[in-house]
């Protein structure tokens, strides 16, 4: 699949997105749970023509606890059993590193997205990001995506608080990932 200058490109996170998020981050497949009907949001918007593009920050990686290639094989689980349910993940970006460790990948720096744009060519403003963290708003936001969704997750209003505070309240505020895609759809 090819990406070209009219399709219609979603970044999303992925924990607390697409998958349960839990305290000690997702390190195995055993751990990896699709929220409620987060496989149907992804299959409407391959339905659609969205060509879905994850970003996520892994610190688990460069501590250790968790391999890149380990990493690698629950992200081609995840995407097989996403293809199954009808919806495609396009890519996925990761950034490995920890918050201290300065590197302009890890979200709310646009590193990530700016690596999609690079290899695909994306047109950043015309983007949507859904994420359900300030940080997740904020690539998006930094990278020059305009509109944006927020997942009310773990802190309830608190990133939705943060994300006004800081000139950057996002377009809509969805419960869950199919709520923000059936918005997206409806717009």
């Amino acid at each position: 699949m090819e990406i070209n200058s009219k399709d219609k490109v979603v970044f999303l996170g992925r924990d607390g997105v697409i998958n349960e998020n839990t305290a000690g981050g997702v390190k195995h497949w055993n751990e990896f749970f699709f929220i409620f009907r987060s496989l149907r949001a992804l299959r409407l918007l391959h339905e659609n023509g969205y060509r879905v593009m994850v970003v996520t920050n892994q610190p688990a990686v460069s501590q250790g606890i968790i391999t890149m290639d380990a990493l690698m094989g629950m992200h081609a689980r995840m995407k097989a059993a996403v293809d199954k349910a009808g919806g495609h993940i396009f890519d996925i970006f990761v950034c490995p590193h920890q918050e201290e460790d300065g590197c302009d990948c890890r979200k709310p720096n646009p590193g990530l997205i700016y690596q999609a744009k690079e290899e695909y060519g994306i047109k950043i403003p015309s983007a949507i990001v859904v994420g359900d963290s300030t940080e997740d708003v904020l690539a998006g936001k930094n990278a020059g995506i305009v509109e944006s969704v927020l997942i009310k997750g773990r802190s309830g209003t608190a990133d939705e608080e943060a994300l006004k505070n800081k000139g950057a309240a996002p377009d809509y505020v969805a419960t869950d990932l199919f709520d923000a895609v059936s918005w997206i759809l409806e717009k």
